[in-house]
């Protein structure tokens, strides 16, 4: 190795040095982890059936099938917050909201999750197709959430008993993520306090399951 050659390296390795030492010590970045998850409150039912629900498939239409908050900020505009996203995915945030409302709700024996075995059974499913903050005029939660229930039944006997759409929007406080996340959570309590209405007029006239 030539002198100049050293003499190259050694100066580069200084200059790198002095760089790092310059560089301010920035702090990792934050990100707020946020959690929907209504919860049930007032009197249960009777129990119509001693048949266990079964809790299936959640589908969230993208944009809002990520973890992060999303912002309408204009008729065509979304906006992502990756600096404030969900503990869990939103299907399963609604999936598991949904099954605990409906478990203490006590229409059906048990909801039970999506991976059980057990026949024979009846099957809840939703598509949640909207989920975000608009914030075009006034601040408000948006969630929208279609569900779905069915049986295994045997022969061709049709295996939709019901589907049923809501909305809910709910007027936020302010601008903060925080106020999303409880207006999101007031609007789908509210569609599970709708919805179970209609689904313990489903269990007083269930068709028998697959096995009965």
């Amino acid at each position: 190795m030539s002198a100049n050659t050293l003499k190259f390296i050694l100066c580069a390795a200084s200059a790198c040095t002095l760089l790092a030492c310059s560089l301010p010590n920035r702090p990792p970045i934050e990100t707020n982890s946020w959690l929907v998850a209504p919860v049930r409150t007032g009197p249960t039912y009777q129990a119509r059936t001693d048949i266990w629900l079964r809790m299936g498939t959640v589908s969230v239409t993208p944009p809002f099938d990520g973890k992060s908050l999303v912002y309408r900020l204009g008729d065509n505009r979304y906006e992502k917050d990756f600096y404030n996203v969900y503990a869990t995915l939103p299907n399963e945030m609604v999936s598991n909201a949904t099954r605990q409302w409906m478990n203490q709700a006590n229409m059906f024996a048990m909801t039970v999750g999506q991976n059980t075995s057990f026949f024979p059974f009846y099957t809840l499913q939703a598509s949640v197709e909207e989920f975000y903050g608009d914030y075009r005029v006034r601040p408000e939660a948006v969630v929208t959430v279609e569900f779905f229930l069915t049986v295994t039944t045997a022969g061709n006997e049709k295996p939709v008993i019901g589907n049923n759409r809501y909305t809910k929007r709910v007027a936020l406080t302010n601008n903060t993520p925080e106020a999303l996340v409880q207006g999101q959570q007031e609007a789908l309590a509210q569609i599970l306090k709708l919805y179970e209405v209609e689904l313990n007029k489903y269990a007083a006239k269930l068709p028998k399951p697959l096995g009965q």
